[in-house]
């Protein structure tokens, strides 16, 4: 199994900055694909921004040029930098982990399913 736990979430002002962290553990051999999601209050949960294990990331286009993604394979973490906040990136930020092998017990398997952390609220206010 792989556990996802973000941090960094909070209260932020239009046109400022949050950093959010995502750290996966378990006992991991690979994961392929890293992403961040949100949820608003009274909607889907929908992509923000992704990135396979080659670094190649892809973005919703209303954070294109505001939102970074990154990732540190070695270390199974990823971040988004977001910059110039708007009151419509209020909601919930999910990371999410998918195509993922890991050890259980002396087998090596590969998910199916996709791994989701628990969220982190972030609110900007104008």
């Amino acid at each position: 199994q792989v556990q996802l736990v973000e941090s960094g979430g909070g209260l932020g002002q239009t046109g400022g900055s949050l950093r959010l962290s995502c750290t996966a553990s378990g006992r991991i051999h690979s994961i392929l694909d890293m992403g961040w999601y949100r949820q608003a209050p009274g909607q889907q949960r929908e992509l923000v921004a992704t990135m396979d294990d080659r670094g190649v990331a892809e973005y919703a286009d209303s954070v294109k040029g505001r939102f970074t993604i990154s990732r540190d394979n070695s270390k199974n973490t990823m971040a988004l930098q977001m910059n110039n906040l708007r009151a419509e990136d209020t909601g919930v930020y999910y990371c999410k982990a998918s195509r993922a092998t890991f050890f259980s017990g002396d087998q090596m398997l590969s998910s199916i399913l996709p791994f989701w952390g628990q969220g982190t609220q972030v609110t900007v206010s104008t």
